[in-house]
């Protein structure tokens, strides 16, 4: 993918798709192998690691949905974004910030995540 928005918004599905076997796809087209997830909560290595992790909060949250909480900001190989963690259309829950670094392949080698606004108890 060479549109970093559409890169960003096709890795936000990821984190919807409740079907295992279709995040798990869904991640190979936009997740490194061998790529990072780091925030306050976690950090994994792999589409494994970060599947899991995916799963994780799905349980922990469901029936909410993550959106994109304004622009993707991005140049070279970076981009930043802000996201929502809530009932569709409705007023978030969770509120986060995160940096990706896409490789060379095109896909996202590296997330670094930030909680803006968490509930309590989180």
């Amino acid at each position: 993918m060479s549109d970093m928005n559409e890169l960003v918004q096709s890795y936000i599905a990821a984190w919807n798709e409740t079907d295992a076997t279709a995040r798990r796809a869904a991640l190979a087209e936009v997740f490194a192998e061998d790529g990072t997830y780091t925030d306050p909560l976690v950090a994994v290595r792999g589409r494994d690691g970060l599947d899991a992790a995916i799963a994780a909060v799905q349980g922990q949250f469901g029936g909410l949905v993550f959106a994109l909480g304004g622009a993707v900001d991005a140049h070279h190989d970076t981009a930043r974004f802000t996201w929502h963690l809530g009932p569709e259309g409705g007023e978030p829950v969770v509120v986060g910030f995160d940096v990706v670094v896409v490789g060379a392949d095109g896909l996202i080698g590296q997330v670094l995540g930030f909680l803006d606004k968490v509930p309590a108890g989180v």
